[in-house]
């Protein structure tokens, strides 16, 4: 079962070969990545090409990247992975076991901040328990999928934000997600650069507007302002 790894970037050129890197012995075993630049105004594609299978070119936003990474890829399940995650090995051959598993159909990891700050650890697991009771995931988690089972829900929807949960709900529907207990390690910037209480805040209001039905094209202004 080949494994399409779906990396979209924008201006991450700072972090983007440190993505990479990790992700080779998948490349060694067959598996492809495929990085989806939605405009990079720095050196990100430069820096990706000799690590990845190819480069797109695809509008700015996430969901749009990631669609279009998800239909050039030729791998039987998609992987989708952001630009500021690291994929140790142990999480990869956690994937890979998965992959085996006949109710296979999606999941997740859990997550880890990057960051020392003593309330990033709660951050990081009071988002692991979330998502492991709701079936809910975030996009910092790396949601896999089969192929099959994402062009049958009509894959990410094409809103600014909160398109990871989104398309939780819609695979939610089809299927229970396999939960990996290994962690992936996402870069915690936005809480330190905003602040961990404030950042934590804002998020748990912005989606909870969103489960009441807020429209994603006013929470992304929002989120901008903040």
């Amino acid at each position: 079962m080949r494994i399409s790894i779906v990396i979209p970037a924008l201006n991450e050129a700072a972090q983007i070969a440190a993505t990479l890197a990790p992700l080779q012995s998948l490349r060694a075993q067959g598996h492809e990545i495929v990085v989806v630049d939605g405009g990079s105004s720095d050196d990100t594609a430069h820096r990706a090409q000799p690590l990845c299978d190819r480069i797109l070119d695809a509008p700015r936003g996430r969901a749009r990247q990631m669609n279009a990474g998800a239909q050039a890829a030729r791998g039987d399940v998609l992987w989708f992975l952001h630009a500021d995650t690291r994929a140790s090995s142990t999480a990869m051959d956690a994937l890979l076991a998965a992959l085996r598993r006949p109710q296979f159909a999606w999941g997740r990891f859990d997550v880890r901040l990057s960051g020392a700050h003593p309330l990033l650890r709660v951050v990081e697991n009071l988002m692991n328990l979330r998502s492991r009771w709701t079936g809910i995931a975030t996009g910092d988690q790396g949601i896999f999928v089969r192929r099959h089972l994402f062009e049958t829900v009509g894959g990410f929807p094409d809103i600014p934000l909160m398109e990871d949960i989104a398309l939780s709900r819609r695979l939610k529907r089809e299927a229970a997600p396999i939960c990996l207990r290994e962690r992936l390690v996402t870069s915690s910037r936005r809480w330190e650069q905003r602040g961990v209480v404030r950042t934590t805040l804002l998020m748990w209001r912005l989606r909870f507007a969103y489960w009441l039905g807020a429209s994603p094209e006013r929470l992304a202004a929002q989120y901008q302002r903040r």
